[in-house]
């Protein structure tokens, strides 16, 4: 009766996403609304009849997970806010950007940046920077809509090939699945279905843009130093995760407290109105109030047992098609805990099995605006962006990843 209860909640909390257009009520206060309300009904009446105590102890495990996010999100956004608020990357755009290039050019460009970017840094940092070069470009919004899904797209693929590029690719190497050379396989099907996505959406889109030649201010000292920590606190975050283990968020929260001690040093003498530390509060909050929440839903859904079920499909399906469809489900759950339940189940497969499983789930999330975080922070960022304008894309994410899956499976073979 309660797991009956619960997934009813959770349904109609993404439902409720689905038509945030139309009922004009934020995500985010959805979401945080229903994620607590799914876990205080599980500490009244208990899932499974499980005590309080391992109630407690499953939220405190949940809550650690979404603790770790946020303090991920909140350093890597203040940095962003700050970098936009000074238009540092609107200058550098305006800097190397031609005063004429074709749509379809930029289209190809944009979709190489945000692969590129992401394979150096986090999903959610290339996201933030690639949405910040794309809305500077003042685009109408039809067409942002197509840049923001070529970029949540992009960004998916790029870190896939990369136990540092995406948390599942990550488990599943650390598990002992696939090798770091057996990743690397994926690199070529994941850029060639981002250039396919970027040849279908830009299908009817000839137009020039003229970008008009803006005085381009001096680039100040300290922003320019803010910059340089950032990109250090990326590449620091690579190193240190792989070679010690330290988590990325322990990483970025010292580059973040890093960067407040140099530029309090550097703007003692000026006369400025804000100070460094005041950027924080330009963070988009509903953002990271709907990641709690969201991940509050799927804490719910995992502990009610549904995840499990996805196990099921390796009886009646050969593996390939199975992890076809599992990347695809992963838009709908979480591909971290999904991973976690697979790789727990000790289903039997091949390394080039385990190889297509990988891409599955580090892509399959493109195809849901909500089934990945880049997506999620793309929504929060573009206004057009919405659940329904996502899912017109659809048929080209389908056929994008399905372009990507099949590479992987036949790069596989030279396992």
């Amino acid at each position: 009766m309660v797991t009956s209860i619960i997934l009813t909640l959770i349904a109609l909390a993404f439902v409720l996403i689905v038509i945030e257009d139309i009922i004009h009520v934020n995500k985010a206060k959805t979401t945080l609304f229903f994620g607590t309300l799914c876990w205080i009904i599980a500490f009244i009446s208990p899932i499974h009849g499980e005590s309080s105590e391992t109630i407690q102890h499953q939220l405190d495990h949940n809550i650690l997970e979404i603790a770790t996010l946020w303090l991920f999100l909140m350093a890597a956004m203040t940095f962003v806010a700050y970098l936009n608020s000074k238009g540092f990357i609107q200058n550098i755009v305006h800097r190397i950007m031609p005063e004429q290039i074709s749509e379809r050019k930029l289209m190809f460009l944009v979709g190489a940046f945000a692969f590129v970017f992401s394979s150096i840094s986090d999903n959610i940092t290339a996201t933030l920077i690639s949405l910040a070069v794309v809305m500077s470009l003042k685009l109408d919004a039809k067409k942002l809509v197509k840049y923001a899904t070529l970029i949540i797209f992009s960004v998916n693929s790029g870190g896939v090939s990369l136990i540092t590029g995406d948390v599942t690719t990550l488990m599943i190497f650390l598990a002992g699945k696939v090798t770091i050379p057996d990743l690397l396989l994926l690199v070529l099907p994941a850029i060639v279905s981002v250039f396919a996505l970027a040849a279908m959406l830009s299908i009817g889109m000839n137009e020039q843009l003229h970008f008009a030649r803006q005085e381009v201010r001096r680039i100040e000292k300290t922003d320019i130093t803010i910059a340089v920590i950032f990109m250090s606190t990326v590449l620091a975050t690579l190193f240190l995760s792989v070679q010690y283990q330290v988590p990325p968020m322990l990483t970025f929260l010292f580059g973040l407290s890093f960067m407040f001690l140099v530029a309090q040093f550097l703007m003692r003498k000026k006369d400025v109105n804000k100070k460094i530390i005041d950027y924080i509060r330009e963070i988009e909050y509903d953002t990271l109030l709907f990641f709690v929440g969201v991940l509050l839903l799927v804490g719910a859904l995992k502990e009610v047992g549904v995840l499990s079920m996805f196990t099921e499909l390796y009886q009646f399906l050969a593996p390939e098609y199975a992890n076809y469809l599992v990347g695809l489900l992963s838009a709908a759950v979480d591909n971290v805990p999904l991973t976690a339940a697979l790789l727990k189940a000790q289903i039997e497969m091949t390394p080039q099995q385990w190889l297509t499983f990988t891409y599955a789930t580090g892509v399959g999330g493109s195809m849901l605006i909500i089934g990945s975080a880049a997506g999620i922070i793309a929504m929060s960022k573009v206004k057009a962006l919405t659940f329904m304008s996502y899912l017109k894309m659809v048929l080209y994410l389908l056929i994008a990843y399905t372009i990507g899956y099949a590479g992987s499976y036949y790069m596989g073979q030279l396992i």
